[in-house]
């Protein structure tokens, strides 16, 4: 019998508010544990990759061109960058951008001799995601993923030592390409955030292996989409297997409650659908099953947050 396990974000990004009475009782019920939090560590808990650290350049280069295998990645990510008093922020990133291929179209070739002077390819299968593809050999810094740095000062998340000292230099070299570039004052006049930097991170390679107990996935996220690629599991499609289904966007209680949860639900006390799991970002889950009904000693939680 089919299992559904939502995938969300974390508790706290939904507006405090009271659940609906049967998704109240079932949460009460429901087998609840606390695991790690994060992004990383939420698809951990879906996926088993070897080696154990993979790369998100390489995943969803695959997801986007379906060339990442036998190369080294990075991500060079399109940002807006803004300074104040203490020193720079992260604004926007690729995906807050809204690039659209035009934007492509006019920036990328006025950064590629950069790069291929260092023998590092820049290419951008899609606006939002820009690659370098890099020698196999070359020796890279850690690297801070984007969603880590944005809206913070960026001076801690630049990459340190004498491997970041050349990555450092190439950033600010981007920099200045791009606020020269008159696409970028076309943009701001067009009430458009200017692309004035490049944001490096997520380096490597594919994995050599990639397993989940999943039967499905269904996301439209590039990396995740990559992970279940390599799993050889099935994207997309009606729900008729163990599915894992990305809802990590939400963030509207009502819409979790009425259009995601209650339907399952239901779908669980008709005998159709054997178990049904929350997981949240922030590491909280709760897994439902249908003999839990009978639990009537388990009290209703009123909230999300309710512990």
């Amino acid at each position: 019998m089919a299992k559904a396990t939502l995938l969300l974000p974390a508790r706290s990004r939904f507006p405090a508010g009271n659940l609906p009475a049967p998704v109240a009782t079932a949460l009460g019920r429901a087998e609840r544990s606390l695991g790690t939090a994060g992004e990383s560590a939420q698809l951990r808990r879906h996926f088993r990759v070897q080696p154990a650290e993979w790369s998100a350049a390489a995943l969803t280069r695959q997801t986007d061109a379906g060339d990442a295998a036998g190369s080294f990645w990075l991500r060079a990510d399109p940002a807006n960058i803004v300074p104040d008093m203490q020193g720079a922020r992260l604004m926007a990133s690729a995906e807050t951008l809204r690039l659209e291929p035009v934007d492509v179209e006019a920036l990328l070739p006025a950064l590629q001799p950069l790069f291929a002077g260092f023998g590092y390819q820049l290419d951008a299968p899609t606006p939002s995601r820009w690659y370098l593809r890099l020698p196999e050999d070359t020796p890279l810094p850690a690297f801070a993923a984007p969603e880590i740095v944005l809206g913070d000062d960026l001076f801690p998340h630049l990459p340190d030592g004498d491997n970041g000292r050349q990555w450092r230099s190439l950033m600010t070299e981007a920099q200045v390409v791009l606020h020269q570039h008159p696409w970028n004052a076309q943009r701001v006049a067009n009430g458009k955030r200017a692309v004035n930097s490049l944001w490096f991170w997520g380096a490597g390679r594919l994995p050599d292996s990639v397993n989940t107990a999943h039967a499905q996935v269904r996301s439209r996220d590039a990396l995740l989409q990559g992970l279940a690629t390599l799993a050889g599991v099935r994207l997309g499609g009606e729900q008729t297997v163990d599915a894992l289904v990305d809802l990590r966007q939400l963030r509207s209680l009502d819409q979790l409650t009425r259009d995601a949860i209650l339907p399952l639900l239901d779908a669980i006390g008709r005998g159709e659908l054997a178990e049904l799991q929350l997981d949240f970002e922030d590491g909280a889950s709760y897994r439902i099953r249908r003999g839990q009904r009978w639990q009537f000693w388990k009290k209703p939680v009123s909230s999300l947050l309710d512990e």
